[in-house]
């Protein structure tokens, strides 16, 4: 029990961070695999796949963020880890379509308690000035778990059975949430609602609180709007981007193990790029001011979309791989900026989870309505010109993120 008083809330969060991106990897370095693979999911069902999971996550996001508000963010994270882990162990246990789609909405509901409960619970413990500093150290810890994480999962999906990692993931998602019910502590949470006031009128009250501000914000509205175009975008690719690379590159005809193997080897070098990146970022001073964060995501913001053009125009193995390899290093850098800018304009810190989990659900509709149209222009045209329309999806960013420098400067 003194061990458990002794572990302060950043150590907890950094070692949270590492070993859940641990986990998450170890379980997707064959995960789209085992689905192709194994289950025998064809384009539509991979689609759909991705569809319910958003479509869950829209429903739940803005509910447990509110959960966490007025009850407990440490109690919304251990449920949240424990429902993501039993989702996985029934994805790897029951290879069937059916079972898979049950997997996405227990992982959808467990990711909507997490989503913004974890950030909001770290910065009122720690405070906001240092929550900043979590956020990048955080994301660089997961970074190294995921580096970790790729070659233990490429060995044991290559000896032994490709879902076998999903299975162990699972089981360890679920004793994460065991560790955080031991070591967690949450101190300084001050609930939204009085105690004098019933759950439904505080629920009313913080909504309402958050429409007027967001109204009256418009970074906030700015923000979210970036958000939108993101999700839009980002489904179809995340879904296709390895039947584009084996179509391109006529790789898909190499045995499981082989793929598992190929594809395994290609995230570890995205991870390690990625932690090279998130090391520099928390040397640098970048995550300390607004105007300098705002210029790092619209740089971001334009690799992205010349990296995914490129990506779907290519098809030499070098050329695929290096582009594939800028767009998600670029993704893991720019997510932890996304999180401190949202956590420095919020305005209220008792409403800090709800306003993270409105970012997820914006997030959320833009990838629920860009999967399946991403998807049918794959099916009716081909995959290359998929890809170049989620590009497209994302350009109007590159003026939403000018408006904001512009507005920062004003």
């Amino acid at each position: 029990m003194t061990f458990i008083k002794q572990m302060d809330s950043y150590r907890v969060y950094i070692y949270t961070r590492f070993w859940s991106q641990f986990f998450f990897t170890f379980i997707f370095t064959v995960n789209l695999l085992y689905h192709v693979k194994v289950v025998g999911l064809d384009p539509l069902q991979l689609v759909l796949v991705g569809t319910v999971l958003e479509a869950v996550v829209f429903l739940f996001e803005i509910p447990t963020g509110f959960m966490a508000d007025l009850k407990s963010r440490r109690l919304s994270v251990i449920i949240g880890y424990f429902l993501i882990g039993a989702g996985f162990l029934i994805e790897g246990s029951f290879p069937y379509f059916a079972a898979v789609l049950l997997s996405q909405v227990l992982w959808g509901i467990g990711y909507t308690f997490t989503s913004g409960a974890h950030q909001a619970w770290i910065a009122d413990e720690i405070g906001e000035d240092r929550a900043s500093q979590a956020f990048v150290n955080g994301a660089k810890a997961g970074t190294l778990g995921e580096v970790i994480a790729i070659p233990l999962s490429i060995l044991i999906g290559y000896f032994f059975m490709i879902n076998l990692p999903i299975i162990i993931g699972g089981l360890s998602m679920v004793g994460l949430a065991v560790f955080l019910l031991l070591f967690m502590k949450e101190e300084n949470f001050k609930p939204a609602q009085p105690e004098n006031i019933s759950t439904w009128s505080t629920l009313k009250s913080n909504m309402n609180q958050m429409v007027h501000y967001t109204k009256a914000s418009y970074i906030m509205r700015i923000l979210f709007l970036i958000a939108l175009f993101f999700g839009l975008y980002s489904e179809g690719f995340d879904r296709l981007w390895i039947s584009h690379f084996l179509e391109e590159t006529r790789l898909a005809y190499m045995t499981e193990g082989n793929l598992v193997i190929l594809i395994g080897s290609i995230q570890f070098v995205v991870m390690l790029l990625s932690y090279i990146g998130l090391h520099f970022i928390s040397r640098s001073s970048l995550h300390h001011q607004l105007n300098t964060i705002y210029i790092s995501l619209l740089i971001g913001c334009v690799l992205i979309i010349t990296s995914l053009t490129g990506f779907a125009l290519s098809n030499g193995i070098m050329s695929l791989l290096c582009f594939y390899l800028i767009i998600q290093g670029t993704r893991s850098v720019m997510a932890p900026l996304e999180d401190t800018w949202l956590n420095k304009i919020i305005p209220d810190s008792s409403t800090r989870a709800t306003f993270f989990s409105v970012k997820g659900q914006v997030d959320a509709i833009g990838q629920i309505s860009g999967g399946p149209a991403i998807g049918l222009i794959a099916a009716n045209f081909s995959i290359k010109i998929a890809m170049i329309a989620s590009a497209l999806l994302l350009t109007p960013v590159i003026y939403l993120y000018q408006l904001v420098i512009k507005k920062s400067r004003g």
